[in-house]
């Protein structure tokens, strides 16, 4: 008898195969009204209710160490379930939490993360108006994990979804890479480097917003488990297209790099909790990409490459040495437990 095993929740080929093969044929009923359903295997669903469309995200969140450089798990909560909302195309308007606790549990602690959800929240522009709370027995938990479900509106028919992707788009990716994912591997490992590496957890829909205003998005995801390389897949495979990106023009910190290097990691598939990929028209992403630098959390925000038709469903990498290989959807996160 087969089991669940570890990679089967990291978002890449395993995940994909546990939720085509198993979760959804045990499923009926995949959509509301004719909204975004199970099916599109999107950021969120949605409802459809007149003139508008409710967008609805739902994410559980087991990251370990609970404290990290940079975020915990109640920033990782709600940075991670606005920006779901956001990359829809959604304006976020509400946040339901649960918290999920093991006896014992520091309630110094816990108040830290109510504070660090409550102070990401204001800054977000999104309350938290309900949530549920329990308590498992010691052992039977491992501390703390959470799962919460946000709320998004949008006008009805301008839901953006990953299958948007378009030849002669252009992909901008609004900061570095990989950072929230060697963070977390630095403080679990005890990894040392000369600057203090922290995650890039944030809430991002201002930047989203801004971009909104200038038009011509046509597909947008923020590139949690499996990271970048995850992400461009999904663009690829959904939509039919070829995705063409320059290694040279990938915004990566000298850090991430050399924590990778060590660790035998691709850097593309590891996991950003405050950045979003975002394929937009080539006419308009010089200027999305002015406005993306600066927002608070866009300042190395870049255009990496760009959609072609001739090798649909393929993502490749034009390397600094001029050569091409290419980049494919990982099997799972290469760091378990990050968000």
């Amino acid at each position: 008898m087969s089991r669940i095993q570890l990679a089967d929740g990291a978002g890449g080929t395993a995940m994909g195969r546990l939720i085509k093969e198993t979760i959804l044929p045990s499923l009926k009923r995949h959509n509301v009204q004719g909204g975004v359903g199970l099916d599109e295997l999107d950021d969120g669903g949605s409802i459809p209710l007149g003139d508008t469309d409710v967008v609805i995200s739902t994410d559980g969140h087991t990251v370990n160490p609970l404290f990290f450089p940079g975020g915990d798990l109640g920033r990782l909560s709600i940075s991670g379930t606005v920006n779901d909302v956001a990359v829809m195309g959604a304006r976020p308007v509400a946040i339901a939490c649960a918290l999920i606790i093991e006896e014992g549990f520091l309630v110094d602690d816990l108040n830290r993360i109510l504070k660090s959800m409550d102070e990401t929240s204001e800054e977000a522009g999104v309350p938290i108006i309900s949530g549920d709370t329990k308590v498992m027995p010691h052992g039977q938990i491992d501390k703390m994990v959470m799962a919460t479900t946000g709320v998004g509106v949008v006008e009805h028919g301008k839901i953006i979804l990953d299958s948007g992707v378009k030849p002669g788009n252009k992909i901008i990716i609004t900061g570095t890479i990989g950072d929230h994912g060697i963070a977390l591997l630095a403080a679990r490992e005890g990894i040392s480097f000369e600057t203090e590496l922290k995650s890039d957890v944030a809430p991002i829909w201002n930047i989203i917003e801004k971009v909104l205003r200038i038009g011509g998005v046509t597909a947008m995801k923020d590139p949690t488990r499996g990271g970048l390389a995850s992400t461009l897949n999904d663009f690829a495979k959904k939509s039919k297209t070829t995705i063409y990106i320059n290694e040279e023009d990938l915004p990566i910190r000298s850090e991430v790099i050399a924590a990778s290097e060590m660790l035998g990691i691709d850097p593309l598939e590891v996991t950003c909790e405050g950045k979003a990929v975002i394929a937009i028209d080539s006419n308009l992403a010089e200027e999305a990409l002015k406005v993306i630098r600066k927002t608070r959390y866009g300042e190395n925000a870049s255009i990496i490459g760009e959609i072609g038709d001739d090798n649909p469903g393929l993502v490749i990498m034009k390397t600094s040495v001029g050569g091409k290989r290419i980049i494919e959807t990982p099997y799972g996160e290469p760091i378990p437990r990050v968000c």
